[in-house]
């Protein structure tokens, strides 16, 4: 796959897109694909990279408890000052 994303031209936003090197290595030889169930990140958007680190440090043990902590603070500042604004 390295060896396709190498050769890829750029392609939306001036990217090299994983797909489209895709589309050049099943022109090539056989792709195979497993169907999993679950979530999928888009890592390469800001938002969905930022939904992707906060989901997975909540289901860290050593992390959990401290981010929630850290998260729910955040929350209630967000609250206290959303309130003032309206008022």
């Amino acid at each position: 796959m390295f060896d396709f994303l190498e050769r890829q031209e750029p392609g939306a936003g001036g990217e090299i897109q994983l797909t489209d090197a895709l589309r050049s290595l099943v022109q090539e030889r056989p792709m195979y694909a497993y169907v999993f169930e679950g979530r999928r990140y888009d890592v390469g958007d800001r938002l969905g990279f930022l939904q992707a680190t906060v989901e997975f440090a909540l289901k860290r043990e050593e992390l959990k408890d401290g981010f929630r902590e850290y998260l729910m603070g955040l929350l209630g500042e967000e609250m206290k000052a959303g309130v003032r604004e309206v008022s």
